[in-house]
């Protein structure tokens, strides 16, 4: 598992026993627009078979979160990030995404991918682009 702690006492955590799972299902259910009225089991069932990445406070809080779905050797799906209001504009959610990013790259990972509305400015600074191939990918079932 990996931890990491920023000079603020921040800490990125891979340990899915670290996860606030009540947070985590409010904050996604309730505020993230992509995933507002998901379930509470599918939340569960989600990061169950996924590698998450947490952000604690000093106090140990949970504020923010990351899932990546992956085979762990050649591909990568980025989703459900997201960081308590109360805690933006104080770069977290770039440091969780470096951090997935390069743990990721580590693990010989190298094709992650992610959908955003919103943030793609936020990405490209850690080195997302558009998909240069679009119309080679497809998808079956509800976008």
């Amino acid at each position: 598992m990996l931890t990491i702690t920023n000079a603020d006492g921040y800490t990125v955590s891979t340990d899915p026993s670290r996860l606030d799972l009540d947070r985590v299902y409010t904050w996604l259910s309730t505020d993230a627009y992509w995933a507002r009225d998901r379930p509470r089991d599918v939340v569960e069932r989600g990061f169950a078979t996924s590698l998450p990445f947490g952000v604690y406070r000093p106090d140990g809080v949970q504020v923010a979160v990351a899932r990546v779905v992956t085979d762990s050797a050649t591909f990568a799906w980025l989703c459900d990030v997201y960081v308590e209001r109360a805690e933006r504009g104080r770069g977290l959610g770039s440091w969780l995404v470096k951090t997935v990013r390069d743990e990721l790259a580590a693990r010989g990972v190298h094709r992650i991918l992610l959908a955003t509305l919103d943030a793609h400015g936020v990405y490209a600074k850690l080195g997302f682009i558009p998909l240069a191939e679009p119309g080679n990918w497809m998808e079956l079932g509800k976008p």
